[in-house]
């Protein structure tokens, strides 16, 4: 489903209830969320997005944007649909755009989950990480960002199943993947702003993320105030594909609390 106006935005509308918006981790669209929204969606009205570039959601004529952007665009879907207040749930990428969005627009913040996720900026050497991932989609195309990027989403213990199941649902087309990592490299550190989210809140990560470390993801949990922690066993840093029945089992009762939070 596209919607209209000055932003199209692809996403998918299910269920009835609290809404609850997922936002997708990079370099995939909003169906990577399909097994978790169909669960969710037997009590939720969910709404799955993709961010420019992905899926369906097309990029700008200059291609460029900003996680800030991302925020912008998911407020105006929500105005599109008539939703003043959302949980928000982001994971990694997603995440990035969850916290500028709860930074920009947190009046409309039902509840926030943030998923295998970080509030710093880049260090030096992951934004170097970033240049040379930069290069090697333009020197030797996306396949070969791919191979060499994907493994390191999933545990080191993740079968090759699972690697191709990724696979085959990674954004293939280098502008996108492009400006998705230019966004992710050039976003500002949100450290500072986290005391100040004010909605019940949930973090979430892999115990075995390879990206984002467990201790600091728990050091994110305590900056924010009264927010949860939970780390997902044998789980990376896509923790619902790896341990799906535990990441929802953590994720439903923080969503109806909320839920029923909001009605009272």
């Amino acid at each position: 489903m596209l919607s209209q106006g000055a932003r199209p935005v692809g996403y998918d509308d299910r269920g009835t209830g609290a809404p609850v918006v997922l936002l997708h981790p990079f370099p995939f669209s909003r169906g990577l969320w399909a097994g978790l929204a169909d669960v969710l969606a037997t009590r939720h009205r969910v709404i799955a997005v993709d961010a420019r570039g992905f899926g369906e959601s097309p990029l700008t004529s200059t291609a460029r944007y900003s996680l800030a952007d991302l925020a912008d665009d998911l407020a105006a879907l929500l105005d599109g649909l008539q939703i003043r207040r959302a949980a928000l749930l982001g994971m990694s990428m997603g995440g990035y755009t969850a916290l500028a969005f709860a930074a920009r627009h947190p009046t409309r913040l039902a509840a926030l989950v943030l998923a295998d996720t970080r509030a710093a900026g880049d260090s030096a050497e992951t934004r170097a990480a970033r240049q040379a991932a930069l290069a090697q989609v333009r020197a030797q195309g996306v396949a070969a960002y791919l191979a060499g990027s994907l493994g390191r989403l999933l545990s080191p213990a993740a079968p090759p199943a699972l690697v191709a199941h990724c696979r085959a649902r990674a954004e293939t087309r280098a502008p996108s993947l492009i400006a998705g990592i230019e966004a992710m490299r050039d976003r500002p550190d949100r450290s500072g702003e986290l005391g100040a989210i004010a909605c019940p809140t949930v973090v979430v990560c892999g115990a075995t993320d390879q990206v984002v470390p467990a201790a600091e993801m728990r050091g994110m949990a305590a900056a924010i105030p009264g927010a949860a922690f939970a780390e997902i066993p044998e789980a990376g840093h896509l923790a619902h594909l790896e341990a799906p029945g535990a990441f929802e089992r953590t994720l439903s009762p923080f969503l109806a609390a909320t839920a029923e939070g909001s009605r009272s």
